[in-house]
């Protein structure tokens, strides 16, 4: 149950904030977050935003260790963090990284959590990255092409982020999507595991875009290979399955430039919970929705000591089994 931990604290507290009226359905996402999930943050990456509209300095807990703010920047020179990215938008994936914790002498949370809004009824486009249910750190730091998002992290991890498996440790992804933003009578938000997103195995589904293409281009042409190349082709192609070498600047032989690819993701509808699919995420609604498993009852239990009289059903994901939905209609 503990991979699920951050997602269950975050829905709790967007919903306490909402009842509390710190926050309003129409509240900037960035800000829903930071007042749900403000002491479990190990990385934001508006930071400037955060400090300047929102009054959250992210650094605040590591300020208070140092005498002053010259011995303050100093250390973070020497962690690797010039004084200027302090309080900057990055502009990094992801938006948000959760604190890590051990359990089981193993570590768990430190979910991902990325921002989706959008004005109409379909999902923001994911423009840096394939949604998934789990990546590393080290997949985070190749997507960007530096290690800004594992630095500031280990920072707020503090000692956790010692242990040999830190960087390698697969955590869970979730996704903070917003619909109908302007249309209070058909706004919906939701925490979305991305099992939700992630139907089939990235790998595969890299390997077989490349495929698609090449037949588009086939059909294009008119061109007829035989289907023992074809299924030759197929094979070889079943090895490019690395989104990071993909996403990597190419040299070309007597080329001027370094061509690279930027692999971008549109939400079928039947991968959008906020689509006609689902009826039951009803408007004007906040939910968790998260993939079955084996601690359904468990959490279950959970969230509804801490939010009596919640909502809790089932739905059938048209591609990827069945997702437990907590809601909240406001």
């Amino acid at each position: 149950m503990y991979e699920f931990i951050n997602a269950m604290e975050l829905f709790v507290g967007v919903v306490n904030g909402l009842r509390q009226k710190q926050i309003n359905l129409n509240s900037s996402l960035d800000e829903i977050v930071l007042e749900a999930s403000s002491n479990n943050l190990a990385y934001v990456d508006n930071r400037r935003d955060a400090n300047e509209k929102f009054g959250f300095d992210f650094w605040n807990s590591v300020k208070r260790q140092f005498k002053d703010s010259t011995d303050f920047i100093d250390w973070m020179k020497a962690q690797g963090i010039d004084e200027r990215i302090l309080y900057s938008k990055s502009e990094q994936f992801p938006d948000f990284l959760l604190k890590v914790r051990r359990q089981e002498n193993k570590l768990t949370c430190g979910s991902l959590l990325e921002l989706k809004d959008s004005k109409g009824g379909s999902i923001a486009s994911f423009n840096s990255t394939l949604p998934t249910k789990y990546k590393s750190l080290d997949e985070v730091s190749i997507i960007n092409g530096n290690k800004l998002v594992s630095r500031i992290t280990s920072i707020m991890d503090g000692q956790l982020a010692s242990d040999k498996n830190y960087h390698t440790f697969q955590r869970r992804n979730f996704y903070l999507i917003r619909t109908h933003k302007d249309n209070d009578d058909k706004i919906k938000i939701s925490i979305v595991d991305g099992s939700f997103f992630e139907t089939v195995p990235k790998e595969h589904l890299i390997y077989q875009m490349f495929l698609n293409i090449l037949r588009g281009h086939l059909e294009k042409k008119d061109i007829k290979i035989p289907s023992e190349l074809l299924n030759e082709i197929e094979r070889s192609l079943s090895y490019v399955t690395d989104q990071t070498i993909i996403a990597a600047s190419q040299t070309i032989e007597k080329a001027s430039v370094r061509p690279r690819l930027r692999i971008m993701a549109e939400v079928h509808t039947e991968g959008n919970p906020h689509s006609s699919f689902y009826h039951k995420i009803s408007e004007r609604s906040v939910n968790l929705i998260i993939q079955v498993s084996p601690y359904k009852e468990k959490i279950i239990e959970t969230i509804s000591k801490k939010i009596p009289n919640i909502d809790v059903f089932t739905i059938q994901h048209k591609r990827n089994g069945e997702h437990v939905v907590f809601q909240i209609k406001f």
